[in-house]
């Protein structure tokens, strides 16, 4: 299990920051803001690199390229924006949605690029000739957020329609729209595996989803707290997500709220993890940029029954493994071999009943 401390804070927009990304190496972050500018910055440093300036409005979106060299901003100017990620220079503008553009991404490969778009559509771009390659239409109300999925032939895409689209790429259709939330779904997200889909929405839920089945497999409560992202960690083992102005992760396995972290005054408007896991970053309306790093800590594990157990101390990890898992069940402490999903419903009524307080040593 991973916890998180905080490491420094960033300071240069001028405005409610949209978006953070880390570079694929982790070396530089790129942000976007409501003013109207796309920043790169050094994380060894920290300090800001260069402001890329050519919007014409908010940017909702941006991100650098798999090999690093290039970034693609995605603004309410309707307009997308390829730039050098090294002079900072503008090399492209591309147009064609109607409407504001609220997210941009490259593919795996960085070929192509996908776009969303509060005009209802998702387009995919040629990187190279700039040229629009496909409009894929179905969500009746704006697109909030589109990924590719890690193998770059599928597409997730989340709507203000309360829906959840799959799409292939080489088909040019939907093949998959899940449903279940209540209200606008913010952001969807494919795990690393590709088996998976975390999404959060207005209706103050986070939902993962089997990608195959198309069916609900969690679901995880964050009423009455406003959630605008949501992101797997690199391992699929946590749920990371900003809700107000706090960032909160949750074991996807057990379903449990594991740590809080503050540190922003005003809500957090986007999460995102460093390649290995190890960092995170977010933004704010508080117009900074905070990163955390991991914390490898040692616990002491107590058990409140009828009175305290405490056992030696381990590693959080050890004690979350999937192949043992040791617990407390009436005054004993009993070893759990080839720790399955089909057994931790049994657990989780015998081990959660009881409090647990985690001590750091």
């Amino acid at each position: 299990m991973k916890y998180f401390k905080s490491l420094s804070t960033l300071h240069g927009h001028s405005d409610s920051i949209c978006s953070i990304k880390f570079s694929l190496d982790g070396t530089k972050l790129v942000s976007s803001s409501n003013d109207c500018t796309v920043c790169i910055w050094s994380v060894r440093s920290q300090k800001q690199i260069h402001m890329l300036k050519g919007h014409l409005a908010p940017v909702n979106d941006a991100q650098f390229s798999p090999d690093g060299n290039m970034i693609v901003s995605g603004s309410v100017d309707t307009t997308i924006r390829f730039w050098d990620a090294e002079s900072g220079v503008e090399l492209r503008k591309l147009e064609g949605h109607f409407d504001a553009v609220t997210s941009v991404q490259f593919s795996p490969d960085g070929k192509s690029i996908v776009s969303g778009s509060c005009d209802q559509t998702i387009r995919l771009w040629d990187v190279q000739s700039g040229q629009e390659l496909k409009i894929l239409e179905g969500h009746l109300k704006r697109v909030n957020d589109v990924k590719f999925s890690p193998d770059g032939k599928q597409l997730v895409s989340s709507s203000n329609d309360k829906t959840i689209g799959i799409w292939d790429i080489h088909l040019n259709e939907r093949i998959g729209e899940l449903q279940g939330h209540l209200g606008n779904v913010v952001r969807a997200q494919f795990s690393s595996d590709g088996n998976t889909i975390v999404s959060c929405s207005s209706d103050k839920t986070i939902r993962i989803w089997d990608v195959t089945s198309r069916k609900q497999i969690a679901k995880f409560e964050e009423h009455p707290r406003i959630i605008n992202d949501v992101k797997f960690s690199p391992d699929g083992q946590i749920v990371v997500l900003c809700a107000n102005n706090a960032i909160r992760f949750w074991d996807v396995t057990f379903g449990i709220k594991i740590q809080t972290l503050t540190g922003h005054s005003d809500i957090v408007t986007g999460i995102y993890f460093s390649a290995d896991g190890n960092t995170i970053v977010s933004c704010s309306a508080d117009k900074t940029i905070r990163t955390w790093g991991r914390l490898l800590l040692r616990f002491l594990i107590f058990f409140m029954d009828d009175q305290d157990y405490q056992i030696e101390k381990f590693t959080l990890q050890k004690f979350f493994s999937f192949k043992n898992c040791i617990i407390l069940l009436n005054g004993q402490f009993q070893v759990i071999s080839n720790f399955r999903h089909s057994n931790i419903k049994k657990i989780r009524n015998n081990f959660f009943k009881k409090r647990i307080l985690l001590h750091v040593q």
